[in-house]
């Protein structure tokens, strides 16, 4: 029987996901790699592969289920009925997702929200991602409504920005890797983003040293044939793209500019708002 390429990324997906889970409860517990394989009566290198996102048995999942008592459940859900589950938990940026997701998706892109990925020590997920395997290009992008510690936003965007192509060109296998890879911070358009923004606009031009031409590329339905690695921000508002009355996003410099007004006062704004536009 062939093997569907979309079967095995999904297979993929699901091991990832579960070697997410696993480390991160391991290390809640402060276990090491040997203490959880002799709590499960697995070989060290299984627990290691395992959370390092390689497919395993139902018996291993279970036991490195119960050796950390995490309940065992498998679960296939319809991906528009989970995305109302995390609305309710953090609607505003669960819009900004699916606006930029949906946009990309009109125009052809592969695209996956809230990825898990691992990468030795380092697991996570990535808020958006896109890709085009002909072209050899992939995006990323991290969603921010708020900034309430720059240092942990800055150092999980950057691991992101470093592991992340090598995790999703094994992957999805696109021939010799990416070539381009497009890296974006999407603010929240609001008077909270604006005052970090502007309290410390070194740390952002440092991080995101780029401008929107890759980003917009992307928007506009073509993925980007120059530049290797990329890394901007963008100032964005999930409500505006579905009327089309205003530009839905502009760059650091010109949100940094003092001329550029807030579209909300802050988080609970974007969520009256957003409410109200439904």
């Amino acid at each position: 029987m062939s093997h569907h390429p979309d079967h095995e990324l999904m297979a993929i997906r699901l091991a990832a996901h579960a070697g997410v889970v696993i480390a991160d409860e391991r290390r809640r517990r402060a276990w090491t790699l040997r203490e959880l394989a002799a709590r499960a009566g697995l070989a060290v290198a299984s627990v290691h592969a395992t959370e390092h996102g390689r497919p395993a048995g139902l018996e291993t999942y279970s036991a490195l289920a119960l050796a950390l008592d995490l309940e065992p459940r498998l679960e296939l859900v319809d991906p528009r009925r989970r995305a109302k589950s995390v609305r309710a938990e953090d609607p505003v940026h669960a819009a900004m997702g699916e606006t930029i997701a949906a946009r990309l998706s009109s125009h052809g892109f592969e695209v996956a929200l809230d990825e898990p990925f691992q990468h030795y020590q380092f697991a996570g997920r990535a808020d958006i991602l896109a890709w085009d395997v002909s072209a050899r290009a992939l995006l990323h992008v991290e969603n921010r409504t708020r900034f309430p510690n720059l240092q942990d936003s800055f150092g999980s965007y950057n691991a992101k920005r470093r592991y992340l192509p090598a995790v999703m060109a094994e992957r999805l296998r696109p021939r010799g890797g990416f070539l381009r890879v497009t890296n974006v911070i999407a603010g929240l358009w609001s008077a909270e983003v604006l005052h970090a923004l502007r309290l410390h606009p070194a740390s952002f031009r440092a991080v995101c040293p780029g401008d929107t031409s890759a980003f917009e590329d992307w928007w506009s339905g073509t993925a980007p044939s120059t530049g290797a690695q990329t890394s901007a921000f963008v100032l964005f508002d999930p409500i505006e793209e579905r009327s089309s009355r205003r530009r839905t996003f502009i760059g650091l410099e010109q949100a940094i500019d003092r001329s550029t007004r807030p579209r909300y006062r802050g988080y609970a704004d974007a969520v009256d708002r957003l409410r109200s536009s439904r």
